[in-house]
């Protein structure tokens, strides 16, 4: 828990940063990009992460790799080096997972989930997208599920609001309404 609190305060900061300077979507696609090179160099992740190597030794690293690689931004590069003086490196995936969803919101996007008896045909994930757009007057992005026990109908999540317009569903109150009449 104390990690994600730390995690949405570099993230909440990065974004106040990258707004100021006009660079939202250039340094989350930095990060991103830094943290699969960690992902993809094991030795290269042992020694950024470990808390035996000291703090000057892994700016020494950083400053490095970041050099060689041109087209860094200022404001990655500052963060990636305060992450790694700090030994808080292993909070880059949760910092870029909250960056995200705080980007979403900054720019009025929002996910929902959608969950059918049978995959949805083509163009009607899109529809309801565009209906939910609609409804909540923001950008939806629709991420779909298939789930047999729905048997029929649309259940839709948005955060923690749920529509539940299934048969299943529907069934269970008919049959609680049966069970408190008798």
């Amino acid at each position: 828990m104390a990690n994600r609190a730390a995690a949405t305060r570099y993230a909440r900061a990065l974004l106040s940063v990258s707004e100021q300077e006009g660079e939202l979507e250039r340094v989350a696609r930095e990060v991103e990009e830094f943290a699969s090179v960690m992902d993809e160099h094991q030795l290269l992740r042992k020694s950024l992460l470990s808390p035996a190597v000291p703090p000057g030794p892994k700016r020494v690293l950083m400053e490095t790799l970041l050099g060689r690689s041109e087209g860094y931004s200022e404001i990655t590069v500052r963060l990636l080096t305060l992450l790694a003086e700090r030994n808080r490196l292993s909070l880059l995936g949760e910092i870029l997972e909250v960056y995200r969803e705080r980007l979403m919101e900054h720019d009025g996007v929002v996910r929902a989930r959608i969950t059918t008896a049978a995959a949805l045909p083509t163009g009607r994930a899109q529809a309801i997208s565009e209906q939910l757009g609609t409804a909540t007057g923001k950008k939806v992005l629709v991420e779909t599920d298939v789930d047999p026990s729905v048997i029929g109908g649309v259940v839709t999540q948005i955060g923690s609001t749920v529509w539940d317009g299934s048969i299943s569903s529907h069934l269970e109150r008919l049959r609680q309404r049966f069970l408190n009449k008798a």
